[in-house]
């Protein structure tokens, strides 16, 4: 199961160089998830302040 970065993303950037496997980045107005990528490990929602990235 990948992660997704919600609407309260505040694109502060915290949760892209903490990603293992680089499959975050910025979208148009929220940072972005590549679920093919991703390897569900949760690093991003650690670091982020609002907890925008949740398990799909």
């Amino acid at each position: 199961m990948a992660y997704k970065i919600n609407d309260a993303c505040i694109s502060c950037g915290a949760c892209e160089p903490e990603c293992p496997v680089s499959c975050i980045s910025a979208g148009d107005s929220v940072y972005v998830v590549d679920a093919d990528t991703c390897i569900d490990c949760g690093a991003c929602a650690g670091v982020c302040p609002v907890d925008a990235p949740q398990p799909e």
